[in-house]
């Protein structure tokens, strides 16, 4: 049996059409039964597969799945419900904290895996562009690692546009240091979800960002 079905995206398609309380609550039930449970199960099974890879994780699942409700007091888009579930597993908590886990991504039509550092201070991503600087061979190495390239591509993030002095040299050998954010994302067809073996597939793309992960959080131990 998949751990997650077509009915998990079915009713995405449906809520992106119907993102209002009263469907909602009409649909409540159906949520927890295809997405939010289905998704709690999941995060027990990986959770203790993802501690392998960090010993620190002490989440429980109901903290790595991600609710659905919307914060919409300081937006200007005041639909109530997101129409994606998450599940992220780190030893920083949901958003990392500077500590790459596993994330991933289900909504009507697609799936996505990502690892790597989404959230990161001012002075984390200071002392990031400073340690490629100093490390720019390895981070080449790592960025042409053919699992890597082959899995994710290649890291991907918000940039900025201007950079401090001290880094304009290296940027133009390395675009790269303009990122503000240092992430790898996988995305397929939303029937991948669906897969019998889908911790295993979880694990495959978490092992594969596993020397990525650790060389850039190498960089953020001065922050």
């Amino acid at each position: 049996m998949p751990w997650l079905t077509r009915d998990a995206s079915d009713f995405f398609a449906e809520l992106e059409l119907n993102n209002d309380r009263d469907w909602f609550n009409a649909n409540k039930k159906r949520y927890e039964k295809v997405v939010k449970e289905p998704l709690l199960a999941l995060a027990e099974e990986m959770i203790p597969r993802m501690r392998k890879l960090d010993p620190e994780i002490t989440m429980q699942p109901k903290d790595a799945v991600f609710r659905i409700y919307r914060d919409t007091r300081f937006s200007k888009d005041k639909r109530p419900y997101k129409t994606n579930a998450g599940m992220s597993i780190s030893s920083g908590g949901k958003t990392g904290n500077g500590r790459p886990g596993l994330y991933m991504h289900v909504d009507a039509s697609s799936f996505g895996i990502a690892s790597g550092h989404y959230f990161l201070e001012p002075a984390q991503i200071l002392a990031m562009r400073r340690h490629l600087v100093a490390n720019e061979a390895e981070f080449e190495r790592q960025l042409k690692d053919k699992d890597f390239v082959k899995v994710f591509g290649t890291v991907r993030g918000e940039q900025n546009k201007i950079l401090p002095p001290e880094f304009r040299d290296a940027a133009a050998r390395q675009p790269l240091l303009f990122n503000k954010q240092f992430f790898y994302w996988a995305e397929y067809d939303v029937d991948e979800a669906t897969r019998d073996d889908l911790p295993d597939f979880l694990m495959m793309h978490a092992t594969v960002a596993a020397p990525m992960n650790a060389f850039l959080t190498r960089g953020l131990a001065g922050s």
